[in-house]
């Protein structure tokens, strides 16, 4: 998901999706442990993901406040 389209989501959408990625990497990291991991490098994007929904939500509070 790009910025851009992040953006234009509700804040409730960015939670969930927040809360659905962190879900996905506790999966993944599991599996890791296990060796049952096709693409290890989804972790990562995952992460990325992650950071990207919380910076956005982030300024998206700190412009409501001000």
């Amino acid at each position: 998901m790009k910025s851009k389209e992040i953006r234009n989501l509700p804040e409730k959408e960015i939670q969930q999706k927040v809360r659905e990625l962190r879900s996905e990497l506790t999966n993944l990291r599991v599996r890791k442990t296990t060796g049952q991991v096709e693409n290890p490098a989804r972790m990562r994007i995952i992460r990325r993901e992650i950071a990207r929904l919380e910076t956005i939500g982030a300024e998206k509070k700190a412009a409501q406040k001000a």
